[in-house]
């Protein structure tokens, strides 16, 4: 039985932008207030929201007969839904995504997981509505669809957890958060290989020299083609992978509330400072190696706080991120505002 999509995304031009705002407020849409969109609307049964990144999104029960019958002849100018196969061949052909939860936050580990796709897949998927994890904000529904991936793909996918405690152990000796993310992206593959010894594939998004990958990996992965693009959560198996990373995200931190009995907050925040000030309060400093990323400067706010510094973690805890070494360092690519 096919399941009809209920969500679509399109980067659209300017002419674009221009055709679909027209469009919205001549039409018989019910205006709607979405932070950071230049535009966003109510249908009968679905939502349009345009960002200011020019990216749409459009989703509800009633998505794909808009997109058919409106966005198609009236904004895109070209027909997409049904002819994916012809307009992009290499998007569901097998190939592997890899893709990764938890580098931004504070508390927990960071996941690395990767996802197989075939042609017999990618249908499955889209009918299941997967996309990039980042446009799911609602965690419960990320983590059922991350346990439905899983199902579907049984041996087909590989999740490669670092915990807090490896995790600082690793940064202390790498110094670097993309030869950390290479490692664990090349034993993702490796793991994937092993069920899947022909795949010829893997893509990821574009987060440091290929070299350093291609470095990690062993004998087993050496000969498959590495693509690193920018945006590559558009790809299918990427966007699979983001969602199964994510929820394995997601439990480790429900895991460490049932644990600590304390709420763990993600990302690195306020909020975030004050739950970790509590924690060591109640379990001594000792235990942000085994809770939280201590190369954040988080970290020496919390002793701080707490009048402590970082020798009392030790030589794990010593090491920190380059915004606090070196000043003039700052990020390349801005954070994108929140997609819904």
């Amino acid at each position: 039985m096919t399941t009809t999509p209920t969500s679509f995304t399109f980067k659209l031009n300017h002419e674009q932008q221009q055709s679909l705002v027209q469009l919205l407020r001549a039409g018989n849409y019910r205006p709607a207030e979405i932070p950071h969109t230049i535009v966003a609307a109510r249908g009968p049964d679905f939502g349009v929201s345009l960002y200011t990144s020019g990216k749409c999104l459009i989703q509800g029960k009633g998505a794909q007969e808009f997109v058919l019958f409106v966005m198609e002849p009236s904004v895109l100018g070209n027909a997409t839904i049904g002819y994916e196969k012809i307009l992009n061949p290499e998007a569901t052909s097998a190939h592997m995504g890899i893709d990764e939860s938890g580098k931004g936050d504070f508390f927990g580990p960071m996941v690395i997981a990767s996802a197989f796709v075939d042609e017999s897949l990618a249908g499955k998927m889209q009918s299941m509505g997967v996309r990039d994890s980042k446009t799911i904000t609602s965690d419960a529904k990320a983590m059922a669809m991350g346990r439905e991936l899983r199902t579907l793909l049984g041996r087909r996918f590989s999740v490669v957890k670092i915990g807090p405690r490896a995790y600082n152990r690793l940064y202390s000796k790498m110094r670097s958060v993309n030869k950390l993310l290479a490692w664990g992206h090349a034993r993702a593959i490796e793991n994937l290989l092993e069920a899947i010894p022909d795949c010829p594939r893997a893509i990821s998004d574009q987060f440091g020299d290929e070299k350093i990958v291609k470095r990690a990996l062993m004998e087993k992965g050496r000969a498959i083609e590495l693509v690193q693009r920018h945006k590559a959560e558009s790809d299918l198996a990427v966007a699979a992978a983001s969602i199964i990373a994510r929820e394995g995200f997601l439990r480790s931190l429900a895991d460490m509330v049932v644990q600590y009995g304390l709420k763990i907050p993600k990302g690195a925040s306020e909020a975030v400072r004050a739950a970790a000030v509590e924690l060591a309060r109640q379990r001594g400093p000792a235990i942000l190696l085994d809770t939280v990323k201590c190369h954040f400067k988080t970290t020496d706010q919390v002793l701080a706080e707490l009048k402590e510094t970082r020798a009392i973690l030790g030589p794990e805890g010593q090491a920190v991120s380059r915004t606090l070494t070196n000043p003039r360092w700052t990020r390349k690519k801005p954070a994108e505002p929140p997609s819904e």
